[in-house]
Order: C-alpha cells, then structure tokens, then sequence
C-alpha cells in the first residue's frame, strides 16, 4: 500500500513541476506529458478505488422513476446471531453435514447447518416441530448479543425503499407488535395486516474461515430457519391485492411464495393457484416484481416457472442457487451441474438466464409479461431485460453492486479498504454458443452483450471483507435496482 502512496506523490509532483515549466516547454510535448502523467495516477489508484468512481458516474435517476410501492406478502422479526455458538448454546456437537428439505429436529438443524456451512451457501429451511422450535427460538433471542430486526423479503424489500423519502410504501404482511416498531415510519401497514404476535425467523450468520468441528465456512453467509404459519400459508396475499385499489402504487413487488414449502403439497397447490387468481387481478399497468428465494421442492418450482406465476410478472430476482434450483426443476442448460464450484462461471449463468426469458419471457407469440431478471451472486451481478421493455440498467446494475458492497460492511459510501473485488477479470459470456471473450476494465466496470434481443449488464461486486451482516443482502440488492430501473410504457 505505501509503495502506491510514494507513486503516487511523485506523480503529483512531477505533474506540479511541469505546470512551473510549462512556458519553457512546447505545447505539445506539455499536453503529451500531462497526459501521462494523469494516466500514471488513474493507474496507481487500486482496482477497487476505480470501480466505486466509475459506478458513482454511472448511477443517474431514470427519467420516469416511481412514487408509490407497493410490497408484500412475507413479514417477520430476525433474530440474528452466530451459528455456532448457537449450536453450541443448545449443546449440538459438530459433525458430519447433510441436506434436509425440512428439518424435523434439533439433529436436522445441526446437519443442514454444517451442509451449508461448508459450501457457504445461504439456505432457508421450515423447522416442523413447534414446541421444538419455539424453544430454540427462545434460547436464540436471549443470546447475549442476539439482534432483533426486520425480517422477511417484502419486509425487507419495503424497508430498503422507504429509506427514499420521495417513495410512499404500502407493506402488507403479518406485523406484529414488534415489527411494526422496527419499520420505517414511511411504511404504512393496512390495519387488517396487523396482528397479535410477531413471526420470529432464525438467522444463524457464520463469518469467512470460521470454523466447526471438521467444517470450515469459504465465506461469510447465513442459514435462516423458522415454524412460520402466517407467512407459510400466504395469510396476507388476499389483504395485500385488495389494498392496491386505495394505495395505487406504481410498482408491486411480491414475496414470500417460497414459505408455502413448509405445507403439505395438497394444502400447497390449493394456495398456489389461489395465490395466481389474486395475482391476475393485479391491474396489467402495474409492473411485478417477483423476490425468488431458497427453495428444495422442484416440482413447486416447476410450478411457479410454467403455467402459474412466471408469466404473471414483469421481473423476478434471484440468486444463484435459486437459479440452479430453477435449471434443475426445469431440465434447462446446465441442469446436470450439482452444485456452484467457487464463484459462479458468468458463461454457465448467462445462458440459464437467457434460457429463462427465451423459453418463459414476453414474445411475440407467448402471453408472458416477463421481460427482467436480476441476478446477484457475492461477486457479481447480472441484469437481464428483453430489448425494449426497461430502461436505465446500467445505473440499476451498478446501484445494485453499490448496495452490496455498503450493507455488507455497514458503511455509508464504499470504504475501499474494506473490500475486495473477487469477479474474474476475464470471462466468456456463454458454454453453449459461440461465445464472446470480455475482459473487464475497472474503469467501465459495467459490460453489456446482446443475444437474440435480450441484452445483458454485467458489473462485478466489491465483497466486504469483515461483513457485519449478510441477511437481507439479496433483498437490498434488488430493491436498489428496482429504484434505478425505469419500465417502458407499452
């Protein structure tokens, strides 16, 4: 690092010595210097530093942006600790990891922890037993140095965006008393969404190189577990769609379908089609964006995919493995791989991508209104719009990326001694196709390709080194792009 400061300074002093000069000297070889000299600076700045700049050009208001959200429909309270130390706290010794769609007891919660610990990998489980739960939940809240927050993807989706003064925010969900105290005072909750006790999700959070017995975490991540009935069985989606009439927003934004998992698959598809008819009396100038998260049923998500929400709305987030879930349900491209090895190769996640809005987006000849995904991984971010339909996705990308790398760390700019970048700085946007080969320039970090009239906006994430808090990421990430992104009237 003082090898750059030096570099640095002598730069700016040979810069300083040639403007006393510059009479003496002729014009050209003044201007042919300077220059130099400049791009001698603008490369000793760190890769990072050069990011942050260029993003900070780049994130500029859309002309037409948003005055009224609308957010539901999953709502609860966070309780936030250590992983381990709850295990421990609960006398769960380390061992050997395996994954459980749903976990049924303390043993359960040990093995899918460890699982997803050891890939890290964030996941999100329906905990069975409720006496069970509550118990643990109890023992989780009393944890010195537990954090209560709000929680839920709507919830968190809302809360993100009231942070915007110029945004009016209607969340509907299950509120309980404590919730509704921790949201933003430019939330406004429909009274038919409050209730009588608050919905607790656990968070057990693990740090980079943190270890467990045999196992050790390659990154910072979370797995989040909860007994959920409220959220579980939509309880709020009815409530949510009957409030748009009053509200008008200009933008829906949906959640919390994944909860359903916890149901019996009858109790589930009775839901999910209920769920689609409150959904299509959605007014069709309303944009949706639909928030995806961790899901194990693939015959569930085959569902949503097809014929049920997908072609309902106009925008879905994910991450990646949501969007590995979503290929495997499907038997889209790349439906064999079993798991991400490291950072996810940009060209495996290009073409699911392009799979997803060729085979399930707007066509000519296909009633479907979805036209955007964004996708985000720890070290980048991908914005997928079918040409025509949204605008302003450079700064929705790079607004995207900036979240990230601020939430993370709990800083209010970018604190570039604080991250680091991970992207590659080399890839191939496709492996299945002829692809093209992009290597990134920190100073334009955001690339842009075309394939078959869907555009794609790259841009890489600055990863915290010392995350203070990884739950809510995704939310923050898509809700930020959301702000930026500006939808085409039609």
């Amino acid at each position: 690092m003082w090898q750059r400061s030096v570099c640095v300074g002598l730069l700016a002093l040979a810069l300083g010595s040639l403007c006393l000069l510059g009479p003496e000297l002729p014009h050209s070889a003044l201007r042919h210097l300077s220059a130099s000299l400049l791009g001698g600076l603008r490369r000793a700045r760190s890769l990072e530093g050069r990011m942050v700049a260029a993003w900070q050009a780049a994130i500029v208001r859309p002309a037409r942006g948003w005055a009224r959200v609308a957010v539901g429909v999953n709502a609860c309270v966070d309780v936030v600790l250590s992983g381990v130390k709850l295990l421990e706290a609960l006398g769960l010794e380390p061992g050997d990891g395996k994954n459980h769609a749903v976990l049924n007891s303390r043993q359960d919660l040990k093995e899918a922890f460890a699982h997803f610990m050891e890939k890290g990998a964030a996941a999100e489980r329906f905990f069975s037993d409720a006496e069970s739960f509550h118990h643990i939940a109890r023992t989780a809240s009393e944890y010195p140095g537990a954090q209560l927050y709000v929680g839920g993807n709507a919830a968190l989706i809302g809360q993100k965006l009231a942070t915007n003064p110029d945004l009016k925010i209607l969340l509907c969900g299950p509120v309980g008393p404590k919730l509704h105290e921790l949201l933003d005072d430019n939330v406004v909750v429909p009274p038919e969404s409050l209730q009588e006790r608050d919905e607790f999700h656990l968070i057990l959070e693990y740090q980079a190189g943190e270890e467990w017995g045999q196992v050790r975490a390659p990154n910072a991540n979370r797995f989040i577990f909860s007994h959920d009935l409220s959220n579980g069985a939509l309880n709020m989606l009815e409530v949510f769609v009957s409030s748009l009439d009053e509200f008008q927003p200009d933008l829906v934004v949906l959640s919390g379908l994944h909860m359903m998992e916890g149901q019996s698959k009858e109790m589930r598809q009775r839901r999910l089609m209920e769920a689609v008819a409150s959904i299509s009396d959605i007014p069709t100038d309303i944009p949706i964006h639909l928030e995806l998260a961790s899901m194990t049923d693939q015959d569930f998500m085959s569902n949503i995919m097809h014929q049920q929400v997908f072609p309902l709305v106009n925008s879905i987030g994910l991450n990646e493995q949501e969007l590995l879930f979503l290929t495997q349900s499907a038997s889209g491209p790349h439906a064999s791989l079993a798991s991400w090895s490291g950072v996810p190769d940009v060209g495996v996640v290009s073409d699911i991508l392009f799979w997803v809005l060729k085979e399930h987006g707007k066509t000519a000849d296909r009633a479907s209104d979805l036209t955007r995904i964004h996708f985000h991984t720890l070290a980048y971010h991908i914005l997928v719009t079918v040409d025509g339909y949204w605008g302003n996705q450079v700064a929705a990308v790079a607004a995207g990326a900036r979240a990230a790398g601020t939430q993370a760390c709990a800083t209010e700019t970018i604190d570039t001694s604080k991250v680091f970048l991970k992207a590659p700085l080399e890839f191939v946007t496709s492996q299945i196709e002829a692809p093209s080969k992009i290597s990134l320039n920190p100073d334009e970090p955001v690339v842009h390709w075309h394939r078959e009239g869907i555009s794609f906006h790259f841009t890489p994430v600055l990863v915290c080194k010392d995350p203070v808090r990884t739950v809510g990421l995704g939310d923050a990430i898509s809700a930020e792009g959301l702000l930026y992104s500006e939808v085409h009237p039609q």
